[in-house]
């Protein structure tokens, strides 16, 4: 018994001591963790904090599309692991299109709910600047925001937060939900990405269509 725990003790130092805030903050510099993000006074009291981000080569009107259709079907997916959101009881699947008819979004809006009474509300949107989510009932909240990136482009910058308290909530932290959180936001933020950049070569490439004919 005694070097198991001793095992399992030197992974979680380990972890608070070297790994911890890179999990938290995959992506995120300096900067984007201590500026404030909007609906960061949703929970003032909040015990978690990520701040992850990814630069994006392409500009704002091409990143926003894919976060404004976000959510369970027939909304326009997660852009992450499908087949674990399913296994969580969500059903979504992630398109590789820009869903016009989910393209506005309204505070109070809630985008899908699960058989648990489980959904995501929207709090507060600026079209191609920021959107706050909220969970119900959990009230954890989750923001994205769109800033110019150095150098061209766009950082979208994510930030989730949560409220809880006690030793089970700190272990369940630490165990699961960060790494966890970790390997399906980065493949979120890598999806929007990659779609955000596709569309915005297929724009630059109807632009330059009717000047090559016209030679």
């Amino acid at each position: 018994m005694f070097l198991p725990a001793l095992i399992a003790f030197g992974l979680a130092a380990g972890y608070l001591r070297f790994g911890r805030r890179r999990v938290l903050n995959w992506g995120a510099t300096e900067d984007e963790i201590a500026t404030p993000m909007p609906g960061d006074d949703i929970l003032p009291d909040a015990r978690l904090q990520t701040t992850r981000a990814i630069t994006i080569d392409a500009p704002r009107d091409c990143v926003w599309p894919w976060l404004a259709q976000m959510g369970p079907r027939p909304r326009g997916g997660a852009y992450t692991y499908d087949w674990i959101e399913r296994r969580l009881g969500i059903d979504i699947e992630s398109t590789d299109r820009v869903l016009s008819e989910f393209q506005h979004l309204e505070p109070g809006q809630t985008l899908g709910m699960n058989e648990k009474g489980q959904g995501i509300v929207v709090l507060d949107v600026e079209e191609e600047r920021f959107l706050v989510l909220q969970w119900t009932p959990a009230r954890s909240t989750w923001a994205f925001a769109l800033y110019p990136a150095e150098g061209g482009g766009t950082r979208l910058v994510s930030r989730n937060r949560l409220p809880g308290s006690g030793p089970l909530f700190r272990l369940g932290m630490f165990a699961f939900m960060e790494p966890g959180s970790l390997v399906m936001e980065r493949k979120m933020l890598l999806g929007i990405k990659e779609r955000a950049e596709r569309l915005a070569r297929e724009r630059e490439s109807a632009v330059a269509a009717p000047s090559e004919a016209a030679r």
